[in-house]
């Protein structure tokens, strides 16, 4: 299955030169978030396959503008052709507003979800907004990782971690994907597309 993982900036490639013939051989599109709603309810236009999505925290917006044709898989297992896909939006509390969370919070969200990954028999992707701590973060608050999420990771060991928040171009120390363990974590800042 070819997936296409987008977070945090909408691609010039897809939305200024967009050509619907970019998006053939792609079964799947994942959002992080942190995107406009129209760049999702666009790509979801023109693509034949499911666009999902959890909340990054600047997606305040999609309270009262959620993106068309999208589905939004906070807090749940979604199924797709068999991938089971775990969604956990949102960022480190470091302001007021929407899909910010403290540790505590965060670890409560994962909490709530123990009987479903468990009759699920885990989980393949991982699809989060913030970075897991300690690995794909950095160390100010608000791109603070979840620590939540090397524990799912070490628990469970899906193949994949996607996530956004931590733009590739913040630094030059910022990776594109990262293996742990037997999970491979993937910063999808703008686009990747990777098969499974």
């Amino acid at each position: 299955m070819r997936i296409l993982a987008i977070s945090d900036h909408e691609s010039p490639y897809f939305w200024d030169y967009f050509d619907k013939q970019k998006l053939e051989g792609i079964d799947l599109i994942l959002s992080c978030g942190d995107l406009d709603p129209r760049y999702l309810s666009f790509l979801a236009t023109f693509f034949q396959g499911p666009v999902l999505y959890v909340h990054g925290n600047h997606d305040g917006i999609y309270q009262t503008m959620p993106p068309d044709g999208c589905i939004c898989i906070e807090d749940r297992i979604y199924q797709h052709q068999g991938l089971r896909i775990l969604g956990l939006g949102g960022s480190m509390r470091y302001k007021e507003g929407p899909y910010q969370y403290s540790q505590a919070e965060m670890d409560f969200r994962i909490f709530r979800l123990r009987m479903q990954i468990m009759r699920q028999g885990g989980f393949d992707i991982l699809l989060t907004h913030s970075p897991a701590y300690d690995i794909t973060d950095a160390p100010d608050l608000p791109h603070r990782g979840f620590k939540g999420f090397v524990r799912l990771m070490d628990k469970y060991a899906p193949p994949y971690m996607i996530h956004g928040h931590v733009h590739l171009n913040y630094g030059h120390n910022i990776k594109r994907t990262v293996q742990y363990g037997d999970t491979t974590i993937v910063n999808a800042y703008e686009r990747y597309i990777f098969d499974i």
